[in-house]
């Protein structure tokens, strides 16, 4: 029997930090696309607890090897070998770079190992104090680390100080970035796509003078693939649909399918850096998280799954670009940004579709933020569209 909306509400309010505001929805079941609310409302979820369930909720495959592993074993620590943790490692290592892998359980900790490892680099190339450039706009976290490198967020003074070495240019600003990266320059940290900021993708010329500036100055190339990876875009990886190719990639999000999980994936320049002692997690790795990684890899990383979400990404924008009110789309694949006319209130809009039954988030004043499961049908798709447009 579940409390309903009310009595789970009070208790937030009284037991849980005031850190989020909360659409006034109790998500109870969930399944593919749809979720249902303590009173048996029906949603079409098209955030998927923020591209996490992008295979949908509860996938069969993914509930299974859950099921399956964690009544076998659930944890040992990283003192040891599990079979799940290893055979990750090889398909991530195998999908993308080539070098190795560090587990971590959350996106923020996977770009917390990745700042690591750029720092160890560049000190043994003799800086003394490196330096890590991003783009204005950026959103890598919010533990120190991936704060520090988050411009927009450490500003915020009330959580000062941030750590030192971390500077950012204007977002897309080729020119910009070259002269920024020079001899104390460690890494380059970007998103393929900047999602929080509103779905801005990041230029094929910035990136490429990234990848130029890196080469010229010993410096690593880090892409933040915490949200465009993992099909989300329509490839495995968002840099696979670019003319770059980075030294270290992180991941987390839709890897578990549901399950917390992070990764820092390296290649080969970068993959013996870190040595034991200089790193760690407890609960990192562990089977259960690993072995739901393995169904989400054997389901997203299909050709023709991946060619559907680029499919049914382009006709989702088709659809969403003929409504009146809509600016604009951007983003690849399944992630997208929806920029409304001058005058609407995107928050409004927002509030107005969940309780029409279609989810989807706001991250900034006059933009929708779509983040179908990769496994959404032509019906679904085109029932969001007609939803979002009787709302416009």
């Amino acid at each position: 029997m579940t409390l309903g909306l009310e009595q789970t509400r009070a208790l937030e309010e009284r037991y849980l930090m005031r850190t989020y505001k909360r659409g006034a929805v109790d998500f109870v079941r969930g399944e593919g696309a749809l979720l249902w609310d303590a009173d048996g409302n029906e949603y079409l979820d098209f955030l998927t607890g923020i591209s996490v369930c992008s295979i949908g909720h509860c996938h069969p495959a993914v509930v299974a090897a859950v099921q399956e592993q964690s009544a076998r074993l659930m944890h040992v620590s990283n003192l040891f070998y599990t079979e799940p943790m290893a055979r990750l490692a090889q398909r991530l290592s195998e999908s993308s770079l080539g070098g190795r892998v560090f587990f971590a359980n959350s996106g923020t900790e996977a770009n917390e190992c990745a700042i690591k490892i750029a720092r160890k680099h560049a000190h043994g190339r003799g800086i003394a104090a490196p330096e890590i450039v991003s783009f204005e706009g950026e959103f890598h976290g919010r533990t120190y680390g991936s704060l520090s490198a988050t411009p927009g967020l450490a500003r915020n003074e009330a959580l000062g100080p941030m750590l030192p070495g971390f500077r950012s240019v204007p977002r897309n600003d080729a020119a910009a970035l070259r002269e920024a990266v020079g001899e104390r320059t460690a890494a380059v940290l970007i998103e393929p796509i900047q999602g929080e900021a509103g779905v801005l993708p990041t230029s094929e010329e910035a990136l490429l003078a990234a990848r130029e500036a890196c080469d010229e100055s010993g410096a690593l190339l880090i892409l933040d693939e915490i949200q465009t990876g993992i099909g989300r875009t329509g490839s495995l990886w968002a840099y696979q649909q670019s003319p770059i190719r980075p030294d270290v990639i992180t991941s987390a999000k839709a890897l578990g399918g549901g399950v917390p999980i992070g990764a820092c994936i390296t290649a080969p320049v970068a993959a013996d850096v870190l040595e034991p002692g200089d790193h760690g997690s407890t609960f990192a790795g562990g089977p259960v998280a690993t072995a739901a990684a393995l169904a989400v890899l054997e389901v997203v990383d299909d050709p023709a799954l991946l060619r559907r979400v680029r499919e049914l990404g382009a006709l989702l924008r088709e659809g969403l670009e003929a409504l009146d009110g809509v600016r604009e789309t951007r983003g690849r694949g399944l992630m997208v940004g929806v920029g409304l006319e001058d005058g609407i209130d995107a928050a409004a809009l927002g509030a107005e579709l969940l309780q029409s039954g279609l989810v989807v988030n706001v991250p900034v004043p006059g933009t929708l933020w779509l983040l179908p499961p990769l496994v959404v049908d032509s019906a679904q798709v085109e029932q969001a569209v007609g939803l979002i447009g009787k709302a416009l």
